[in-house]
């Protein structure tokens, strides 16, 4: 089937017409974005996915790699409080390994900013997005980085260690090297005094602060094997929620810091049995969103096709309540769930209009 731009703006646009029926706000974010924000919260590595692009008066921009940080930008200045939005427009992403990866896309989105229920909240995103989906033949599947995280802040090892961990979290096998470091007894290494002349950027009294920072990290004692093996039975938990929540239990009672992420399992699963969703049959992936959704920080989901899996995601989402934190200044924050649909893969996946 070919799909034409203009069957893919009429499906985004029935679908935005669904969101708003539910409530949602239309809103729609410019599609040059500052660059500095991005920047900020992906670093440099989001030059390889982003057109960047400068102007005089404004600096460097770059063409809208997404929506979700702009819509949260928007909230955080001037929205109310519960709120609702959706949007349709297209979206641009470097592609420079494989040409047959669309680099220009269009996006439907529904984001729910909310404070009373946020189980309820995941299981009303989740089930929209699912009825949007109709009779299409999709499998979907639901994980929580959230449980990672807990499992990480609670490990007895310094706050320098835990914080390198969660950098990687989206990043498993640097994670998993980083984790296999910590649990290694190096000793302390011995630096050699030299009178050797300074090349590069670096100053002495920068040298000597990365010395000293080494030298107390090897002094750390080793994350205990027994820690390791826990983390690694947590990542391979792969399971209809059911099954995936009572092993969750299990290794909750050797990790106590999970106790409260495994609750906030258990109530999406029955906010999402109350919506109608068959939990019974939805999978439950400990490790998943862990290499595309780098500003999720709970609940994470996506629908990809049974048979077809050349196609991309045909939608996919989950919880960033700590991206409100970063962009709403002065320690404000808001409980925050959305998720995002490709018309465009749904029509070659055979939606009708």
């Amino acid at each position: 089937m070919t799909v034409t731009r203009g069957d893919t703006n009429a499906l985004a646009a029935r679908l935005r017409a669904g969101f708003e029926a539910q409530g949602a706000q239309a809103v729609e974010p410019p599609i040059l974005q500052p660059a500095d924000t991005l920047l900020d919260l992906y670093g440099e590595d989001i030059r390889a996915r982003a057109y960047v692009t400068s102007d005089a008066l404004r600096g460097e921009q770059m063409l809208r790699p997404d929506f979700t940080v702009p819509v949260v930008q928007m909230h955080m200045a001037h929205g109310a409080d519960p709120a609702r939005y959706t949007y349709a427009g297209e979206v641009f992403r470097r592609q420079e390994h494989d040409a047959d990866r669309a680099n220009e896309f269009v996006q439907v989105g529904y984001e729910v900013f909310e404070r009373d229920d946020p189980a309820a909240s995941d299981a009303e995103v989740f089930a929209l997005i699912a009825g949007a989906l109709g009779d299409l033949p999709v499998r979907a599947v639901t994980g929580d980085i959230g449980v990672l995280m807990a499992v990480v802040n609670g490990l007895d090892t310094s706050d320098l260690r835990k914080n390198a961990l969660m950098r990687h979290i989206w990043r498993p096998r640097r994670f998993r090297a980083l984790l296999e470091r910590f649990a290694t007894d190096r000793g302390v290494p011995e630096f050699a005094a030299s009178d050797a002349p300074l090349v590069g950027a670096r100053r002495q009294h920068e040298i000597d602060a990365r010395i000293a920072a080494l030298t107390a990290d090897a002094e750390v004692p080793p994350i205990p094997a027994r820690d390791v093996d826990l983390i690694a039975a947590l990542l391979d938990i792969s399971a209809p929620m059911p099954d995936a929540l009572g092993r969750l239990h299990d290794l909750s009672v050797d990790l106590p810091a999970i106790v409260p992420a495994v609750a906030r399992v258990a109530a999406r699963q029955e906010a999402l049995a109350a919506r109608g969703v068959n939990v019974s049959k939805l999978a439950f992936d400990a490790s998943y969103g862990r290499t595309s959704m780098e500003y999720y920080d709970g609940f994470v989901f996506g629908f990809a096709a049974v048979e077809r899996p050349d196609l991309s995601l045909l939608a996919s989402g989950g919880r960033y309540d700590a991206l409100t934190r970063r962009l709403g200044g002065g320690g404000r924050e808001i409980p925050a769930v959305g998720g995002v649909m490709r018309p465009g893969v749904m029509l070659e996946l055979g939606a009708t209009l």
